[in-house]
């Protein structure tokens, strides 16, 4: 059966909001027996009605299961996991979904849970929350990012096998500060920009008139600030010093552009933005090699850690994870750089 693979074929998840129930959505449409808890009874009836199987307390949702992922409010997820890690086995791998994972991850180490808690950040979203906005093809092909440690590569295994196959999931391996680091331009600022901007045409004199003339660059550029502001705020307040070194950039180039735009120097002007051009173009037009490499299938192999986290640093993402007898194989790619050694 899809899915199975890691011998994860029992799944819970716990906190069915826009993220949680896009994968709880997509477990059950793939066939996977897989149960289902929120905080709000009329979410539950939601998923009743959608035909999930729901629980009444976490407890029930999370017993004899054997992958959890563990979803819902940044400030939340340390208490929650501690009491998901109490109801299940010692081999139930665990997981979660929040945008900052550094301080998640801390909570786990604290919690003894580094063996079977696996960090992860899947990178897709919609400016709309809660179960009415989820859907199983949401994280269709998403990055996923998940943070293996030092004693957790059995579990990473596992899970990315699992989300490889369920979700075609281009699995990113990074340290959970590297993650923090990268996530703070790649998410966390364009959150603040985002904002900055429909703040200010929500303050302007003009605001309908502006509003009547937006068009695709006003729509795609305020995309994120549709998205409930608590949520943001908590994503913001996470990763607040990366979030504010990386503003202090965006600060800086902003002076750069405002000073030339000042002076008329319009060779400048151009060139500032011809930086971003190049940065938007790579979005879209990066060329990845392939690669292959084996491990021993130990579960603490040094080498295979070091190897994981460099992947993802250097932009790579992993398409399969298979443990055969003895050994351990991934399918990398990498953008335009030889395989790592």
């Amino acid at each position: 059966m899809v899915g199975e693979a890691g011998g994860l074929a029992r799944a819970a998840v716990v906190g069915t909001g826009l993220i949680g129930g896009s994968i709880l959505l997509r477990l059950r449409d793939t066939g996977l027996d897989v149960a289902g808890w929120d905080p709000d009874p009329a979410v539950r009836g939601q998923l009743r009605e959608r035909g999930v199987a729901v629980t009444g307390t976490v407890e029930e949702a999370v017993a004899g299961r054997d992958v959890v992922f563990v979803c819902g409010p940044l400030p939340t997820l340390p208490t929650t996991l501690a009491r998901v890690a109490a109801a299940t086995d010692d081999r139930c791998v665990l997981t979660d979904v929040g945008s900052v994972k550094a301080e998640v991850a801390t909570a786990a180490t604290a919690q003894g849970l580094g063996h079977r808690f696996v960090p992860g950040h899947p990178m897709a979203g919609a400016d709309r929350a809660g179960l009415g906005a989820a859907g199983p093809e949401l994280l269709d092909g998403a990055a996923w990012v998940l943070c293996p440690g030092p004693t957790g590569l059995t579990a990473f295994r596992r899970l990315a096998a699992l989300l490889v196959d369920v979700f075609r999931a281009r699995v990113v391996p990074m340290s959970a500060p590297e993650h923090d680091a990268a996530a703070a331009l790649a998410s966390h600022v364009p959150h603040v920009l985002a904002g900055a901007l429909a703040g200010t045409v929500q303050r302007s004199a003009l605001r309908n008139a502006v509003l009547a003339l937006a068009a695709g660059s006003f729509s795609d550029g305020t995309r994120v600030a549709g998205g409930p502001p608590e949520r943001t705020a908590n994503m913001l307040l996470g990763n607040r010093d990366r979030v504010l070194a990386e503003l202090t950039g965006v600060g800086d180039f902003l002076t750069e552009l405002t000073a030339a735009l000042r002076a008329g120097d319009a060779e400048s002007l151009a060139g500032r933005l011809a930086e971003g051009r190049t940065a938007r173009a790579a979005l879209r037009g990066r060329e990845f090699g392939t690669h292959r490499r084996e491990f021993p299938a130990e579960a603490h192999h040094a080498g295979e850690l070091a190897y994981l986290r460099e992947l993802g640093a250097a932009g790579g993402h992993l398409t399969g994870c298979r443990v055969t007898a003895g050994a351990v194989g991934y399918t990398a790619h990498l953008p335009a750089t030889p395989p790592l050694g």
